[in-house]
Protein backbone atom coordinates (compact mmCIF):
# COMPACT_ATOMS: atom_id res chain seq x y z
CA UNK A 1 0.00 0.00 0.00
CA UNK A 2 2.82 2.41 0.88
CA UNK A 3 4.64 1.70 -2.40
CA UNK A 4 1.39 2.20 -4.30
CA UNK A 5 0.86 5.56 -2.56
CA UNK A 6 4.42 6.62 -3.40
CA UNK A 7 3.76 5.77 -7.06
CA UNK A 8 0.55 7.82 -6.93
CA UNK A 9 2.52 10.70 -5.39
CA UNK A 10 5.10 10.67 -8.19
CA UNK A 11 2.33 10.45 -10.80
CA UNK A 12 0.68 13.50 -9.23
CA UNK A 13 4.01 15.38 -9.27
CA UNK A 14 4.63 14.50 -12.91
CA UNK A 15 1.14 15.65 -13.81
CA UNK A 16 1.77 19.12 -12.31
CA UNK A 17 5.49 19.76 -12.83
CA UNK A 18 5.39 23.54 -12.38
CA UNK A 19 3.34 23.27 -9.20
CA UNK A 20 5.66 20.54 -7.90
CA UNK A 21 8.73 22.66 -8.63
CA UNK A 22 7.27 25.66 -6.79
CA UNK A 23 6.29 23.43 -3.86
CA UNK A 24 9.79 21.96 -3.66
CA UNK A 25 11.53 25.34 -3.92
CA UNK A 26 10.82 26.43 -0.34
CA UNK A 27 11.90 23.07 1.08
CA UNK A 28 15.06 22.94 -1.06
CA UNK A 29 16.09 26.48 -0.06
CA UNK A 30 15.38 25.82 3.61
CA UNK A 31 17.31 22.55 3.75
CA UNK A 32 20.18 23.96 1.66
CA UNK A 33 20.43 26.95 4.01
CA UNK A 34 20.55 24.78 7.14
CA UNK A 35 23.12 22.40 5.64
CA UNK A 36 25.31 25.19 4.24
CA UNK A 37 25.27 27.25 7.44
CA UNK A 38 26.10 24.32 9.73
CA UNK A 39 28.74 22.90 7.37
CA UNK A 40 30.40 26.28 6.77
CA UNK A 41 30.28 26.93 10.52
CA UNK A 42 31.96 23.59 11.26
CA UNK A 43 34.57 24.23 8.55
CA UNK A 44 35.30 27.73 9.87
CA UNK A 45 35.57 26.44 13.44
CA UNK A 46 37.91 23.61 12.42
CA UNK A 47 40.07 25.95 10.32
CA UNK A 48 40.38 28.35 13.26
CA UNK A 49 41.27 25.48 15.60
CA UNK A 50 43.82 24.16 13.08
CA UNK A 51 45.45 27.60 12.93
CA UNK A 52 45.49 27.85 16.73
CA UNK A 53 46.79 24.29 17.08
CA UNK A 54 50.00 25.28 15.29
CA UNK A 55 51.07 26.75 18.62
CA UNK A 56 50.42 23.39 20.27
CA UNK A 57 47.14 22.51 21.95
CA UNK A 58 49.15 21.01 24.82
CA UNK A 59 51.10 24.23 25.40
CA UNK A 60 50.51 27.16 27.77
CA UNK A 61 52.62 30.33 27.68
CA UNK A 62 53.04 32.63 30.69
CA UNK A 63 54.11 36.26 30.16
CA UNK A 64 55.17 38.19 33.29
CA UNK A 65 53.81 41.74 33.33
CA UNK A 66 56.48 44.49 33.03
CA UNK A 67 56.08 45.36 36.71
CA UNK A 68 56.91 41.80 37.79
CA UNK A 69 60.06 41.26 35.75
CA UNK A 70 62.40 42.79 38.34
CA UNK A 71 60.74 41.37 41.47
CA UNK A 72 62.73 38.14 41.44
CA UNK A 73 59.61 35.97 41.24
CA UNK A 74 59.71 35.16 37.54
CA UNK A 75 63.25 33.85 37.38
CA UNK A 76 64.79 30.58 36.24
CA UNK A 77 63.90 28.90 39.56
CA UNK A 78 60.23 29.65 38.86
CA UNK A 79 60.25 26.89 36.22
CA UNK A 80 61.02 24.11 38.70
CA UNK A 81 58.72 25.67 41.31
CA UNK A 82 55.76 25.74 38.91
CA UNK A 83 56.38 22.18 37.73
CA UNK A 84 56.58 20.98 41.34
CA UNK A 85 53.45 22.76 42.60
CA UNK A 86 51.02 22.37 39.67
CA UNK A 87 49.90 18.89 38.65
CA UNK A 88 49.94 17.97 34.96
CA UNK A 89 53.02 19.90 33.84
CA UNK A 90 55.62 17.98 31.84
CA UNK A 91 58.21 20.71 31.33
CA UNK A 92 58.53 24.49 31.85
CA UNK A 93 60.84 26.29 29.43
CA UNK A 94 62.02 29.87 30.09
CA UNK A 95 62.30 32.00 26.97
CA UNK A 96 63.73 35.41 26.09
CA UNK A 97 63.71 37.21 22.77
CA UNK A 98 64.75 40.45 21.10
CA UNK A 99 65.28 41.83 17.61
CA UNK A 100 68.85 41.88 16.30
CA UNK A 101 70.75 42.50 13.08
CA UNK A 102 72.24 39.36 11.51
CA UNK A 103 74.95 39.43 8.91
CA UNK A 104 76.86 36.96 6.72
CA UNK A 105 79.42 38.59 4.41
CA UNK A 106 77.32 41.02 2.35
CA UNK A 107 73.96 39.51 3.31
CA UNK A 108 72.08 40.99 6.28
CA UNK A 109 68.61 40.83 7.79
CA UNK A 110 66.72 41.61 10.98
CA UNK A 111 65.32 38.69 12.95
CA UNK A 112 64.01 37.74 16.35
CA UNK A 113 66.77 36.15 18.43
CA UNK A 114 65.22 33.71 20.90
CA UNK A 115 67.04 32.25 23.89
CA UNK A 116 65.67 28.83 24.83
CA UNK A 117 66.72 25.59 26.51
CA UNK A 118 67.78 22.55 24.50
CA UNK A 119 64.42 20.83 25.31
CA UNK A 120 62.58 23.47 23.30
CA UNK A 121 62.92 21.72 19.93
CA UNK A 122 61.47 18.43 21.17
CA UNK A 123 58.73 20.10 23.23
CA UNK A 124 57.43 22.00 20.20
CA UNK A 125 58.05 19.15 17.75
CA UNK A 126 60.32 21.26 15.56
CA UNK A 127 61.62 19.67 12.35
CA UNK A 128 64.82 20.40 10.46
CA UNK A 129 66.00 20.58 6.88
CA UNK A 130 69.64 20.63 7.98
CA UNK A 131 71.40 19.73 11.22
CA UNK A 132 69.56 19.65 14.54
CA UNK A 133 68.80 21.67 17.66
CA UNK A 134 71.64 22.48 20.06
CA UNK A 135 72.12 20.21 23.07
CA UNK A 136 72.21 20.68 26.85
CA UNK A 137 76.01 21.06 26.94
CA UNK A 138 75.77 23.96 24.50
CA UNK A 139 73.51 25.69 27.02
CA UNK A 140 75.58 24.79 30.10
CA UNK A 141 78.80 26.02 28.45
CA UNK A 142 77.10 29.11 26.96
CA UNK A 143 78.32 28.20 23.49
CA UNK A 144 77.65 30.61 20.65
CA UNK A 145 75.63 28.31 18.42
CA UNK A 146 72.41 29.04 16.54
CA UNK A 147 69.47 27.35 14.84
CA UNK A 148 68.01 29.40 11.97
CA UNK A 149 64.41 29.69 10.84
CA UNK A 150 63.86 28.80 7.19
CA UNK A 151 63.33 32.39 5.98
CA UNK A 152 66.43 33.65 7.77
CA UNK A 153 68.49 30.80 6.30
CA UNK A 154 67.23 31.45 2.77
CA UNK A 155 68.04 35.14 3.04
CA UNK A 156 71.52 34.71 4.52
CA UNK A 157 72.55 31.54 2.66
CA UNK A 158 70.77 31.51 -0.70
CA UNK A 159 71.39 28.15 -2.37
CA UNK A 160 74.15 27.30 0.12
CA UNK A 161 74.61 24.88 3.00
CA UNK A 162 74.19 26.88 6.21
CA UNK A 163 75.17 24.31 8.84
CA UNK A 164 78.82 24.71 9.79
CA UNK A 165 78.88 28.37 8.69
CA UNK A 166 79.06 31.40 10.97
CA UNK A 167 76.67 34.32 11.34
CA UNK A 168 77.26 37.63 13.14
CA UNK A 169 74.62 38.79 15.63
CA UNK A 170 74.69 42.53 16.28
CA UNK A 171 73.52 43.65 19.73
CA UNK A 172 75.74 46.48 20.98
CA UNK A 173 78.62 44.56 19.41
CA UNK A 174 78.99 41.83 16.81
CA UNK A 175 79.43 38.24 17.95
CA UNK A 176 79.90 35.19 15.76
CA UNK A 177 77.62 32.16 16.12
CA UNK A 178 78.05 28.73 14.55
CA UNK A 179 74.95 27.51 12.68
CA UNK A 180 74.06 23.98 13.86
CA UNK A 181 70.58 23.57 12.38
CA UNK A 182 67.96 24.92 9.95
CA UNK A 183 64.27 24.63 10.82
CA UNK A 184 61.74 23.33 8.36
CA UNK A 185 59.25 26.05 7.43
CA UNK A 186 56.56 26.29 10.12
CA UNK A 187 53.44 28.43 10.25
CA UNK A 188 53.66 31.28 12.78
CA UNK A 189 51.91 31.07 16.14
CA UNK A 190 50.28 33.99 17.92
CA UNK A 191 53.51 34.96 19.63
CA UNK A 192 56.34 33.78 17.38
CA UNK A 193 57.28 33.43 13.73
CA UNK A 194 59.61 30.45 13.60
CA UNK A 195 60.70 31.10 10.02
CA UNK A 196 61.94 34.60 10.92
CA UNK A 197 63.70 33.63 14.15
CA UNK A 198 67.15 32.60 15.30
CA UNK A 199 67.35 30.29 18.33
CA UNK A 200 70.36 30.32 20.63
CA UNK A 201 71.01 28.60 24.01
CA UNK A 202 69.21 30.25 26.92
CA UNK A 203 72.37 30.76 29.02
CA UNK A 204 74.20 32.17 26.01
CA UNK A 205 71.37 34.66 25.50
CA UNK A 206 71.12 35.79 29.14
CA UNK A 207 74.84 35.82 29.97
CA UNK A 208 76.54 36.74 26.70
CA UNK A 209 74.05 38.15 24.20
CA UNK A 210 71.87 40.40 26.41
CA UNK A 211 73.14 39.85 29.99
CA UNK A 212 69.86 39.78 31.90
CA UNK A 213 68.33 37.83 34.77
CA UNK A 214 64.77 38.57 33.66
CA UNK A 215 62.68 35.97 31.86
CA UNK A 216 60.40 37.19 29.07
CA UNK A 217 58.10 34.15 28.99
CA UNK A 218 57.65 30.59 30.21
CA UNK A 219 56.49 27.93 27.77
CA UNK A 220 54.65 25.14 29.61
CA UNK A 221 54.09 21.73 28.02
CA UNK A 222 51.22 19.75 29.54
CA UNK A 223 51.82 16.09 30.42
CA UNK A 224 50.21 13.59 28.04
CA UNK A 225 46.82 12.46 29.33
CA UNK A 226 46.07 15.70 31.17
CA UNK A 227 43.46 18.20 29.99
CA UNK A 228 45.25 21.38 28.87
CA UNK A 229 42.39 23.68 29.84
CA UNK A 230 42.21 22.16 33.34
CA UNK A 231 45.99 22.55 33.79
CA UNK A 232 45.76 26.11 32.47
CA UNK A 233 43.09 26.86 35.09
CA UNK A 234 45.32 25.43 37.84
CA UNK A 235 48.23 27.59 36.65
CA UNK A 236 45.95 30.64 36.71
CA UNK A 237 44.88 29.94 40.31
CA UNK A 238 48.51 29.36 41.30
CA UNK A 239 49.74 32.63 39.75
CA UNK A 240 46.80 34.61 41.16
CA UNK A 241 47.91 33.58 44.66
CA UNK A 242 51.55 34.53 44.00
CA UNK A 243 51.42 37.75 41.96
CA UNK A 244 47.73 38.63 41.59
CA UNK A 245 45.66 38.83 38.43
CA UNK A 246 47.63 41.81 37.06
CA UNK A 247 51.03 40.20 37.48
CA UNK A 248 51.00 38.08 34.36
CA UNK A 249 49.25 37.19 31.11
CA UNK A 250 48.51 33.58 30.21
CA UNK A 251 47.98 32.30 26.69
CA UNK A 252 46.54 28.85 26.01
CA UNK A 253 45.80 27.73 22.43
CA UNK A 254 43.47 25.04 23.80
CA UNK A 255 41.37 27.62 25.67
CA UNK A 256 41.30 29.86 22.61
CA UNK A 257 40.27 26.92 20.42
CA UNK A 258 37.44 26.06 22.82
CA UNK A 259 36.23 29.67 22.80
CA UNK A 260 36.35 29.78 18.99
CA UNK A 261 34.39 26.52 18.84
CA UNK A 262 31.73 27.87 21.21
CA UNK A 263 31.39 31.17 19.34
CA UNK A 264 31.16 29.64 15.87
CA UNK A 265 28.84 26.91 17.18
CA UNK A 266 26.46 29.42 18.77
CA UNK A 267 26.53 31.66 15.70
CA UNK A 268 25.93 28.73 13.32
CA UNK A 269 23.05 27.42 15.43
CA UNK A 270 21.44 30.87 15.50
CA UNK A 271 21.73 31.23 11.72
CA UNK A 272 20.48 27.68 11.21
CA UNK A 273 17.38 28.45 13.28
CA UNK A 274 16.74 31.49 11.10
CA UNK A 275 17.23 29.34 7.99
CA UNK A 276 14.78 26.81 9.42
CA UNK A 277 12.08 29.47 9.19
CA UNK A 278 12.28 29.17 5.41
CA UNK A 279 11.53 25.46 5.87
CA UNK A 280 8.36 26.40 7.73
CA UNK A 281 7.45 28.80 4.93
CA UNK A 282 8.08 25.95 2.49
CA UNK A 283 5.78 23.81 4.63
CA UNK A 284 2.99 26.34 4.25
CA UNK A 285 3.55 26.14 0.50
CA UNK A 286 3.28 22.35 0.68
CA UNK A 287 -0.01 22.63 2.60
CA UNK A 288 -1.46 25.05 0.06
CA UNK A 289 -0.47 22.83 -2.85
CA UNK A 290 -1.90 19.76 -1.11
CA UNK A 291 -5.19 21.58 -0.49
CA UNK A 292 -5.34 22.46 -4.19
CA UNK A 293 -4.54 18.82 -5.01
CA UNK A 294 -7.36 17.61 -2.74
CA UNK A 295 -9.79 20.00 -4.41
CA UNK A 296 -8.74 18.90 -7.91
CA UNK A 297 -8.97 15.21 -7.03
CA UNK A 298 -12.24 15.34 -5.13
CA UNK A 299 -14.01 13.08 -7.63
CA UNK A 300 -11.09 10.62 -7.53
CA UNK A 301 -11.38 10.54 -3.73
CA UNK A 302 -15.13 9.93 -4.07
CA UNK A 303 -14.55 7.01 -6.43
CA UNK A 304 -11.95 5.44 -4.09
CA UNK A 305 -14.26 5.78 -1.12
CA UNK A 306 -17.19 4.37 -3.12
CA UNK A 307 -15.24 1.21 -3.90
CA UNK A 308 -14.28 0.71 -0.26
CA UNK A 309 -11.24 2.89 0.57
CA UNK A 310 -11.30 3.80 4.28
CA UNK A 311 -10.61 7.32 5.62
CA UNK A 312 -7.23 6.10 6.98
CA UNK A 313 -6.21 4.88 3.50
CA UNK A 314 -7.13 8.24 1.93
CA UNK A 315 -5.37 10.11 4.73
CA UNK A 316 -2.27 7.93 4.32
CA UNK A 317 -2.22 8.55 0.56
CA UNK A 318 -2.06 12.33 0.92
CA UNK A 319 0.33 12.20 3.88
CA UNK A 320 2.72 10.02 1.88
CA UNK A 321 2.40 12.44 -1.03
CA UNK A 322 3.34 15.36 1.24
CA UNK A 323 6.20 13.34 2.74
CA UNK A 324 7.46 12.35 -0.70
CA UNK A 325 7.57 16.01 -1.70
CA UNK A 326 9.46 17.11 1.40
CA UNK A 327 11.89 14.16 1.37
CA UNK A 328 12.69 14.84 -2.29
CA UNK A 329 13.14 18.51 -1.44
CA UNK A 330 15.33 17.51 1.50
CA UNK A 331 17.69 15.44 -0.65
CA UNK A 332 17.91 18.18 -3.29
CA UNK A 333 18.55 20.72 -0.51
CA UNK A 334 21.37 18.61 0.93
CA UNK A 335 23.05 18.43 -2.48
CA UNK A 336 22.65 22.20 -3.03
CA UNK A 337 23.81 23.00 0.52
CA UNK A 338 26.89 20.80 0.09
CA UNK A 339 27.76 22.52 -3.19
CA UNK A 340 27.35 25.94 -1.57
CA UNK A 341 29.55 24.83 1.34
CA UNK A 342 32.23 23.60 -1.05
CA UNK A 343 32.17 26.91 -2.96
CA UNK A 344 32.42 29.07 0.19
CA UNK A 345 35.13 27.00 1.90
CA UNK A 346 37.12 26.88 -1.33
CA UNK A 347 36.81 30.66 -1.68
CA UNK A 348 37.90 31.20 1.95
CA UNK A 349 40.69 28.60 1.63
CA UNK A 350 39.25 26.51 4.47
CA UNK A 351 39.25 22.73 4.66
CA UNK A 352 35.74 21.37 4.04
CA UNK A 353 34.22 19.49 6.97
CA UNK A 354 30.88 18.09 5.87
CA UNK A 355 28.41 18.15 8.74
CA UNK A 356 26.62 14.82 8.48
CA UNK A 357 24.64 15.76 11.58
CA UNK A 358 23.24 18.70 9.61
CA UNK A 359 22.18 16.29 6.83
CA UNK A 360 20.21 14.19 9.29
CA UNK A 361 18.82 17.26 11.06
CA UNK A 362 17.72 18.96 7.85
CA UNK A 363 16.20 15.80 6.37
CA UNK A 364 14.44 14.97 9.64
CA UNK A 365 13.04 18.48 9.94
CA UNK A 366 11.85 18.45 6.33
CA UNK A 367 10.04 15.15 7.03
CA UNK A 368 8.44 16.73 10.11
CA UNK A 369 7.34 19.66 7.95
CA UNK A 370 5.81 17.21 5.48
CA UNK A 371 3.80 15.43 8.18
CA UNK A 372 2.83 18.61 10.04
CA UNK A 373 1.70 20.63 7.03
CA UNK A 374 0.40 17.63 5.11
CA UNK A 375 -1.81 16.47 7.97
CA UNK A 376 -4.63 19.00 7.53
CA UNK A 377 -5.07 18.42 3.75
CA UNK A 378 -4.87 14.65 4.32
CA UNK A 379 -7.51 14.75 7.06
CA UNK A 380 -9.70 17.01 4.95
CA UNK A 381 -9.49 14.52 2.06
CA UNK A 382 -10.29 11.58 4.36
CA UNK A 383 -13.43 13.29 5.67
CA UNK A 384 -14.98 13.98 2.25
CA UNK A 385 -18.41 12.43 1.81
CA UNK A 386 -18.25 10.01 -1.17
CA UNK A 387 -21.63 11.14 -2.58
CA UNK A 388 -20.72 14.84 -2.37
CA UNK A 389 -17.30 14.06 -3.81
CA UNK A 390 -18.75 12.19 -6.81
CA UNK A 391 -21.13 15.10 -7.50
CA UNK A 392 -18.31 17.67 -7.20
CA UNK A 393 -17.89 19.79 -10.34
Amino acid sequence: MVIENIKLAFNAMRGNKMRTALSLLGIVIGVASVVAILTIGDSASQSIKDAIAIGGLDMVTIYPSPGQRNTGIFNEEFSSMLRRDVEGIDVVLPQNSSIARIRVSQEATDASVVGVLSDYGDALNLEYTQGSFFDAMDNINRRQVAVLGSSVAEELFPEQEAVGRYISLFRNQAKNYLVVGILKSKDPTFNLSYDDSVFIPYNTYSQRFIRTTNVGAFVVKVTDGFDTIAVSDRITEYLDDIVGTDGYMLFSPATLAEMADQITGTFSTFLALIAAISLLVGGIGIMNIMLVSVAERTREIGVRKAIGASPSVIRGQFLIEALTLTILGGFLGIVLGSLLSFAVTNLMDWSLHLSYASFILALGFSMFVGVFFGWYPAVKASKLDPIDALNYE
